[in-house]
């Protein structure tokens, strides 16, 4: 995937916003208001959120996933889309990450989310 692509499967996901709120390089996008993507716009990486255990995993069979970048490396990782990784990984990976941040919503915003 390039990095368009991987910016149009991430903002066509349902409730999804993106801005610039650190820097003019760093594309955040959020689900109802909580991030679950962090795209890089200088380097083809995206930063996503992670079950812990599956984040460990992942990391110990690709090389092209790493403990995230500025964030909490227990709970995101960094994944350079421009080598090896298949474009279903990738997907797989952004879905995990936005449905992990949809699960801890309040009930009210997941109701929400529902009816858009």
């Amino acid at each position: 995937m390039n990095i368009e692509e991987v910016r149009n499967y991430c903002i066509n996901k349902n409730g999804t916003t993106e801005s610039f709120p650190f820097d003019k390089v760093t594309l955040v996008i959020k689900v109802m208001g909580k991030m679950f993507a962090l795209l890089s716009l200088e380097k083809d990486s995206i930063n996503l959120k992670c079950d812990p255990e599956k984040a460990i995993s992942l990391r110990e069979h690709y090389a092209d996933i790493t403990p995230g970048f500025h964030m909490n490396k227990k709970h995101w990782n960094t994944i350079d889309f421009s080598h090896s990784l298949s474009d279903e990984l990738i997907m797989e990976m952004i879905d995990h990450s936005y449905n992990l941040v949809v699960n801890t919503l309040p009930k009210v915003k997941r109701e929400e989310l529902n009816n858009l």
